[in-house]
């Protein structure tokens, strides 16, 4: 199959016009809808106690959710670039409603995870939302639209564990549920009211369109790189807020389940970052921003080893890692969208697919290293998994000098 030969011949928005107004609809929108795979993060302890879990088993609520999402962007998110968005977004909203109140009303922990991995199935709208903005953008612009959604969504993943974590102390993790899911519903309306129609950008049928995610896989070494790191770098992320709730619960701190929540709010100053960094992958280039933001990501890791038993180093540790993780998705994203404009949705689902998968095994290894060595191990998974993104980060940056002078000697 030739990748261009598939899909319209013209990449240019059929929607020039990306007014303040839907910018911003978009952008709380996505927020919105990404919030209900972090719910569950600083609930887990408490969903412990309910069901007299330990550790172990109820970390597998947080990487049943991100594998589900993982399904769920490789089986919906392509629809994205054959399908109308604007229905393909609202009939995704209606779903992830019912499995929001399955959730709230689970029974045992079997019940539990099945109703958390459909949760994260159907939480895909952001990913639909993402590649629609960045179609609406001018090709000049896109990096910063990208990054100001992108700046509503990482706002709705870290006051997800705010909210949730004040309402579960408040009323118990059940009630964040069926808050959640009035809040789909509600936003479904919305949307469908303001969100524009915008039509297909591909002719591809869907078992075709499924085929080319491989081919844009097998012959984009640019795309393989960026989604390695970016589920690398989501992985560490998970790492750490799977099992803050569990560290904070202990000494020194003694924290409970609403001040492991309040910690999202600290992570804000790392998500004010998100528009900056989209504007320096403009203007600067993308590979020097991750490679930037990634380092970023290890001297926060190194602060959370040395002095997260310290409130200040801490803090400190978590507003680095939230600035390193989100720099690295946005400018990641800018540059896997300028691969193939046309076919955004589905580069976006390679990209999304494999950072998801990246969260879900930062999720399992970060409750597995705190169930045998603590915080420390902890802090090794979560460095470890940085470490190997830079790798892959510096085999690319050679890689592409390696072709640049090839293409100057001939």
């Amino acid at each position: 199959m030739n990748l261009n030969s598939s899909t319209n011949s013209s990449d240019k928005p059929q929607h020039p016009e990306l007014s303040r107004g839907l910018l911003l609809i978009l952008a709380i929108s996505s927020g919105l809808s990404v919030a209900n795979l972090y719910y569950n993060q600083p609930l887990l302890a408490d969903m412990a106690q309910t069901f007299h879990a330990s550790a172990a088993q109820i970390g597998s609520i947080s990487t049943l959710t991100q594998l589900g999402y993982a399904l769920g962007l490789f089986l919906f998110v392509p629809l994205g670039d054959i399908k109308e968005k604007k229905i393909l977004i609202v009939i995704l909203l209606g779903v992830v409603t019912l499995s929001l109140l399955s959730v709230g009303i689970s029974k045992n922990l079997t019940m539990l995870g099945a109703a958390s991995f459909a949760v994260g199935t159907t939480t895909v709208v952001p990913q639909i939302i993402v590649p629609l903005a960045a179609q609406l953008a001018r090709p000049d612009q896109q990096g910063r639209i990208v990054g100001i959604v992108m700046s509503g969504l990482f706002f709705g993943i870290l006051l997800a564990r705010t909210i949730s974590g004040i309402i579960g102390s408040l009323w118990g993790w059940r009630i964040m549920y069926y808050i959640a899911a009035a809040l789909m519903f509600s936003l479904a309306l919305t949307l469908w009211a303001f969100l524009p129609q915008t039509g297909s950008t591909s002719r591809l049928s869907y078992r075709q369109t499924l085929h080319s995610l491989w081919e844009y896989t097998t012959k984009l070494p640019l795309l393989r790189e960026a989604s390695l790191m970016g589920g690398l770098l989501f992985g560490t992320f998970s790492v750490f807020w799977t099992t803050l709730a569990f560290f904070l619960k202990q000494p020194p701190y003694y924290y409970g389940t609403e001040i492991a929540g309040l910690f999202g709010l600290i992570g804000v100053a790392g998500a004010s970052f998100a528009p900056v960094a989209g504007r320096l992958a403009d203007k600067k280039g993308p590979r020097i921003v991750v490679g930037i933001a990634a380092a970023v990501t290890l001297v926060a890791y190194g602060f959370l080893w040395l002095f997260g038993k310290h409130l200040w180093g801490l803090i400190l540790g978590v507003i680095l890692l939230d600035l390193g993780v989100q720099g690295a998705q946005i400018s990641n994203q800018a540059r896997v969208y300028a691969l193939v404009p046309e076919a955004k949705s589905r580069l976006n689902t390679v990209y999304m697919v494999t950072y998801f998968i990246g969260g879900s095994l930062g999720s399992f290894l970060g409750m597995h290293a705190w169930s045998l060595w603590q915080w420390k191990g902890v802090c090794l998974v979560g460095s470890s998994l940085i470490l190997l993104s830079l790798i892959i980060w510096g085999m690319g940056l050679y890689n592409q000098r390696k072709g640049n002078m090839e293409r100057c000697c001939n």
